[in-house]
Parts: C-alpha cells; structure tokens; sequence
C-alpha cells in the first residue's frame, strides 16, 4: 500500500515538473511577443528588470535549505567539478562562438556574457525530469550563484571587454545587490518563517517565470528596431551555445569519473544559465541589444531542458528494456 502511494505521488511530482518545464517557455515567449508587438505598453516599466530579477533570486533563497549547504562538505568534488566547468566552458564556447559566426560587437558582448552567468533557476526541475543528481543540482546552481558577483564581471571583462566597454565594479556590485542580497533574504525568511514557506513552496516557480517573462518582455521592447536584422544569428549563437553546454557538461562528468546521474545533473548545469541575469545586467551596462541573447536563452532553454530530459528518460527506457546498443550490435 505504502508503495503505491509512493509510486502515485512520484507520477504526480513528475506530471507537476513536466507541466511547469513546458509552461515556463510559453509564458517567456508570451512575454516575448507582447514586448515586440506593443513596445510603447512594455516602456513604463523598462527600470524593473532589477527588481524583478530580485523577486526570481529571493524566491531561489526560499528553496534554499542547510542541506544544500551540508552537501558541499559532504560530497565536494562533483560540486567543484561542475561549477569550474560551468565558468570555463560556457565562456569559451560564447567566445568560440562569437568567432565562428562573425557576431557583431553588441550581439558578442550579451553571448559572453550568458556564458559568464551562473547556473539558471529551472536547472533543477530538469535535472529532476532527466533523473539526475537533484541535491547536487540545487548545490551547483546555489554555489555558482555566490561565485557570481566575483567570476562574472572579471570573466565578461577579460571575454567581451574587446567588442565593448564592460563596467566590472559596478556591475559585480549589482549582482550583490539582485542576486546575492535576494538569496539571503529568501533563506532568511525560510529559516524564521518555515510555514509560510511551505504554504506558498508550490507558486514559487510560476511567479519566478511571470518575472523573467516580464524581463524579457522589457528587453525585447528596448532592441524592438534592430530585432528583426538580429534575431536569427542570435537564436543560432544561443542554440550551439546551450547545446554546446549539454554536451560538454556531460562529457566532463564522464571523463572525471562521475556517476551517469551526476554527469546528467553536470549537462544540465552547464548548459542552461542564469539568462535573466544576463539580460538585465546586459540592458543596464551594455546595450538593448546585447541583452537579446539573454532573453532568447531565457526562452530556449527550457523547451531544449525538456527535451534532453526526455532524451535520457528514453535511454533509460531503452537499456531497461535490454535493448542491445549500437555499439553493441557492430561488435
């Protein structure tokens, strides 16, 4: 009996994690579309890409328990291996990127700086759907969001600093304030006000996906003229980049002998980003356009999320049902 309430509420927890992963895109493209379509309704609220990142941050703190904490001390070497990997690949391939397809300045300038944001917020319901290492997720993703207010300005600066003027003080200074002060008021309040938490736990992820709609919204209104020339070579750098991030990530969790849970938990990492960051720090110190790679991302990686989730859902089922592989076969 015990089981079958168990198995039924595992079908539920997944059934919840499935629908959020493919609403999540279609809200962030509704945001989208409002921005392009009536840029003049979006311009009263242009100066609230801060806040409302703040409101994303704050509800990441509230997840936040001293477990995630514990799990450093526990298990570090998967935490250390991730997140140097999240702040060495994803730079490189943007800077690669940036080379290969010729990206003008402002365009370059938002890629690396996707590349140097932390790990996204909807990391961890992917990895979930794609049965990984979930406590190692919520770990990687919380570490490389302290890290943020040191690796992403010094990296963006050092990356981008040839295609524009890039503001390192002031911008690892925002991040502080957006990103880190948030994360701690979440888990404050989750430490002295754990009910409430637990009350308003379920919403969490929709009112976080409301906020980076409306920053995308707002960062499409601000580049709505120059859209229409960039808007294709900026959806392919964010394609191969978050592809790029999958693979790698996964391969680097392979090669250091990680487990095949935490190498899908180190693909997912790696590839998705804390876009919506990158977005508003992109709009504030760089320009509207270079912010466009950062809503796009924002967008794209959480229909391509789902679908690598689905892609080792389907490897699992393939080798449980004893199917032979390729490799296995031409031998």
């Amino acid at each position: 009996m015990e089981s079958t309430v168990a198995a039924q509420k595992s079908q539920a927890e997944e059934h919840s994690a499935f629908v959020a992963t493919l609403g999540f895109p279609l809200l962030v493209i509704a945001g989208g579309v409002i921005g392009f379509a009536t840029p003049g309704v979006i311009e009263p609220i242009s100066g609230w890409t801060t806040w409302l990142l703040g409101v994303v941050m704050f509800g990441m703190g509230l997840t936040l328990t001293g477990n995630d904490f514990v799990f450093v001390a526990t298990k570090p070497l998967p935490v250390v291996i991730g997140v140097l990997a999240q702040f060495v690949i994803m730079p490189l391939a943007a800077v690669a990127l940036t080379w290969v397809l010729r990206l003008p300045p402002e365009i370059a300038a938002g890629v690396i700086l996707v590349g140097c944001a932390p790990g996204g917020t909807s990391s961890n319901v992917v990895s979930y759907l794609a049965r990984g290492d979930v406590a190692l997720s919520v770990t990687m993703t919380t570490v490389s969001t302290l890290l943020a207010p040191i690796f992403t300005p010094l990296l963006t600066l050092w990356l981008a600093g040839e295609h524009m003027d890039v503001s390192a003080g002031p911008m690892a200074w925002s991040i502080v304030k957006m990103v880190i002060l948030p994360v701690g008021l979440g888990l404050l309040v989750r430490l002295l006000a754990p009910r409430f938490v637990a009350a308003v736990l379920p919403a969490l992820p929709w009112v976080s996906v409301l906020a980076i709609a409306m920053i995308v919204a707002i960062v499409v209104a601000g580049s709505h003229d120059k859209l229409a020339q960039a808007g294709l070579i900026v959806l392919l750098a964010v394609v191969l980049h978050n592809g790029l991030g999958y693979i790698l990530g996964y391969v680097t969790g392979k090669v250091t002998g990680q487990p095949e849970a935490s190498s899908r938990t180190m693909a997912v990492e790696v590839g998705m980003q804390n876009s919506g960051m990158a977005a508003t720090l992109a709009a504030a110190y760089l320009s509207p356009l270079a912010a466009l790679p950062g809503a796009v991302f924002s967008v794209w990686h959480n229909i391509s999320g789902a679908i690598l989730a689905l892609l080792f859902r389907a490897k699992d089922k393939k080798e449980q049902s004893g199917q032979p592989d390729k490799a296995q076969v031409e031998a």
